[in-house]
């Protein structure tokens, strides 16, 4: 089939004839502001205009100055419209549930494209810069260098294995307390396979990341080489030393701007969603839908077809926008 070609079948007839060439598009006759006249092709009873066409363009990305393909993007168009309304006019299919799902994908796709602008628009760079600067407690850190030995303990310990373990730590305890140095009694006595080599030291531990017991004992030390006394956690009985004193340290924008580009976009989104439902009334019949109604209809998986998926709107990463997008 050609662009030039009278295409026909039963009932149908696509007709041509004002599409002498595709140049017309750009403009080689027509009105007096050089656009063509009338429309660009009539499948049937539908008309399609220069302007259906080149939207059709930019849904496929097709835009082209290269005519041989704007061509065939043109040929290809006219056939699915040909095709489409061919089965709707002799096909048994029910039309009532198509013309349902292209109703919803609508709202999809109006949904989803109306909210890319939008949050486009109003999650910008200097918002996260700003609100960034004006919430700078929630990204600041409080954090402390330390070292500990550890003598672990478990639930299978029986209690005499878990009192092993109690005298062992206060044993370090005792040493430190003769003058022992710490990071060899880490070596000697801690079980902490990770530390103890380098003599119990932990490094920076930020406050709530690590045990209840454990950061109320850091970060209750004030004085640099200051230790705690034995205390227990889950992980087992700890002596803690501190290196350096406590800091609190401000994470820096670029670590925090896509966890603050999420909050905004979902805090905007929301607000928008609530803002656009004001704007319109909904009155719902007294007594809602009755399920019962629906006694006489196959539901998918008892015998009738499962209705098609609904598509992606484009550009939505196939999710569904509708509810989330961000």
């Amino acid at each position: 089939m050609t662009l030039r070609t009278r295409l026909q079948i039963p009932h149908l007839a696509i007709s041509l004839s004002a599409l002498m060439t595709l140049s017309l598009l750009y403009g080689c006759g027509g009105d007096d502001e050089g656009q063509p006249a009338g429309p660009l092709v009539t499948v049937g009873d539908h008309t399609i205009s220069d302007q259906d066409f080149e939207a059709y363009l930019r849904f496929k990305h097709a835009a082209s100055r290269d005519q041989a393909q704007v061509d065939r993007t043109l040929e290809e168009f006219v056939g699915r419209e040909q095709l489409a309304l061919a089965i709707e006019e002799h096909g048994e299919l029910d039309t009532a549930l198509i013309q349902t799902e292209l109703h919803e994908f609508k709202k999809q796709m109006l949904i989803s494209r109306y909210f890319e602008q939008f949050l486009r628009a109003n999650v910008t760079d200097t918002a996260i810069e700003n609100f960034y600067n004006t919430h700078a407690a929630d990204y600041e850190d409080h954090k402390v260098h330390v070292a500990h030995i550890l003598v672990r303990v478990n639930r299978r310990m029986s209690d005499e294995e878990r009192q092993a373990a109690r005298t062992k730590i206060q044993e370090a305890y005792s040493q430190l307390e003769a003058g022992a140095d710490f990071a060899e009694l880490a070596r000697s006595h801690s079980e902490d396979r990770v530390t103890s080599n380098r003599g119990g030291d932990l490094g920076f531990v930020r406050e709530g990341s690590i045990a209840p017991q454990f950061s109320e004992a850091a970060f209750g030390l004030e004085t640099v080489d200051a230790y705690t006394r034995p205390f227990e956690t889950p992980f087992g009985w700890h002596i803690v030393k501190l290196l350096e004193a406590a800091q609190t340290v401000r994470r820096p924008l670029s670590a925090v701007q896509g966890e603050i580009r999420t909050r905004l976009r979902t805090e905007a989104k929301q607000a928008e969603v609530e803002r656009l439902r004001a704007l319109v009334e909904v009155s719902t019949r007294e007594g809602g839908f009755a399920a019962a109604s629906l006694a006489g209809h196959a539901a998918p998986g008892a015998g009738a077809t499962p209705a098609a998926p609904t598509p992606a709107a484009p550009g939505s990463g196939g999710r569904d926008d509708a509810a989330d997008h961000n």
